[in-house]
């Protein structure tokens, strides 16, 4: 049993019938479940009955690609699913302890809206919010009015601006702004209200925002980008990042890099939590789990095999070659996911994938790491990366749903708690208490503290 008092964090990455691309098909998995509430309800009692600390869903701001494939979009189970933050809205009304994270996109979103919805999620909730900043790799632009998709250095450039005027918009009004006295008939101290006066490259905002700070100070800022800007905007920015990893080094590397360079925004290194995701496949025995594995990835269907190699070789004609030869070079075209293009570049190189290997490869876990065996096998897994600088979370990412997150919960979730990496209890009652992260200050309350300092001297 490990002595380490540092615990690990736990996250459900849910996708409505699993991560699978084919998990629609399995007899386990709730078909309709993109749009079942009762089905997320159980999915979030779940995890929080594993003592979970968050639950975490993918979101794009627009149809999923495959809308473009009338063949692709008859046979995958991802075309409709709930909005993030009405889901948890809602979620939030009956579980206590539980995270929320919502994906919003910087490049798709208005500042002061997105500013108002997380915090009215952060109220609702109790404390229990957090936004998934993304800056939207596909390009969605013929739905939102604008003149095409930012490419991905402006993207990034706005996205840095955003999440500081969101920050601001937060701070609208200082803790301790409402007074509510009925005797006096004083409600707000407008001495304690402050307003953005944000005008930048990208955005102009007046404010104050119309709701008060949240309960957090800030909902749990994640990210998810793993390129050069994205790194660099979760060390200056993000509290939790979501990362993609497919071996140990490349899990350790990225550890190091991220955490390395928080210094220089003077943060420490507990201030970011870095959480890749893992795609476990169970089984009683190893035979068992391999047999599970084999089961769901016949379930894609050869039109869907296509349609996920055409996805990733855009522009490139696979008429030609048979699901058996070797996989060409993935194109490089850097204005989309340049993070997830490089993952699946080196997973094609590293190993000598042909086409067959590859679209099995993503149908689990889109490049995330896969993990097929026993539960004390995940449970290994898991812990040699938190123990030894690549990890200090894990999204776990259920290939069927909603059995395999039950599974995990009540298979593996005991295994990390005999051997002294996981909670048995919930340390406190906001998402942030439970993830070790302090809430920030309120920093238009730092910038007058820090004026009078410079004012006595």
């Amino acid at each position: 049993m490990s002595t380490s008092k540092r615990q690990m964090r736990l996250g459900a990455f849910i996708m409505a019938t699993g991560h699978h691309i084919a998990a629609w098909r399995h007899p386990e998995a709730q078909a309709d479940a993109g749009l079942n509430i009762d089905h997320y309800r159980e999915l979030a009692q779940t995890a929080e009955r594993g003592k979970f600390d968050l639950v975490f869903v993918a979101d794009s701001p627009a149809g999923w690609d495959r809308a473009k494939d009338p063949e692709a979009l008859r046979r995958t189970a991802q075309g409709a699913h709930f909005e993030p933050l009405t889901l948890w809205a809602a979620l939030s009304q009956v579980t206590k302890h539980i995270g929320f994270v919502a994906t919003a996109s910087t490049t798709y979103e208005d500042p002061y809206l997105l500013a108002r919805r997380f915090a009215s999620l952060d109220y609702i909730s109790k404390g229990r919010a957090a936004w998934n900043v993304v800056t939207t790799g596909a390009d969605v632009s013929k739905n939102f009015s604008i003149a095409g998709h930012p490419a991905h250095a402006d993207r990034y450039e706005r996205a840095e601006e955003f999440v500081d005027l969101v920050k601001g918009l937060w701070d609208s009004y200082e803790d301790d702004a409402f007074i509510r006295d009925k005797e006096s008939g004083v409600y707000l101290d407008p001495d304690k209200v402050h307003l953005v006066d944000h005008k930048g490259k990208f955005f102009s905002v007046a404010g104050p925002l119309n709701v008060g700070r949240p309960v957090q100070g800030y909902p749990v800022i994640v990210q998810a980008g793993a390129s050069e800007p994205g790194r660099e905007l979760a060390a200056r920015t993000a509290e939790m990042i979501f990362t993609a990893n497919q071996t140990f080094e490349d899990a350790q590397e990225f550890y190091s890099d991220v955490k390395g360079r928080l210094a220089r925004y003077g943060r420490r290194p507990n201030e970011l939590l870095i959480s890749p995701g893992i795609f476990p496949v169970l089984g009683g025995t190893e035979a068992e789990a391999q047999a599970n594995y084999d089961h769901i990835q016949s379930l894609v269907h050869p039109s869907i095999a296509w349609n996920i190699l055409a996805r990733h070789y855009k522009g490139v004609d696979l008429s030609g070659y048979s699901l058996d030869d070797p996989a060409p070079p993935l194109p490089d075209n850097t204005e989309l996911n340049k993070s997830r293009l490089k993952l699946v570049s080196d997973l094609v190189s590293r190993n000598n994938l042909t086409l067959r290997q590859f679209y099995l490869a993503v149908a689990t876990a889109r490049g995330h790491r896969t993990v097929v065996g026993t539960p004390e096998q995940i449970a290994d897994a898991m812990q040699s990366w938190f123990e030894n600088g690549a990890a200090d979370a894990f999204n776990i990412m259920p290939p069927i749903l909603p059995t395999a997150l039950t599974d995990f919960v009540d298979q593996v979730v005991p295994i990390l708690r005999k051997r002294g990496l996981f909670r048995h209890e919930y340390e406190g009652t906001t998402l942030r208490e439970n993830l070790g992260l302090q809430r920030p200050p309120n920093g238009f309350v730092v910038q007058a503290e820090q004026q009078q300092v410079q004012a006595a001297i």
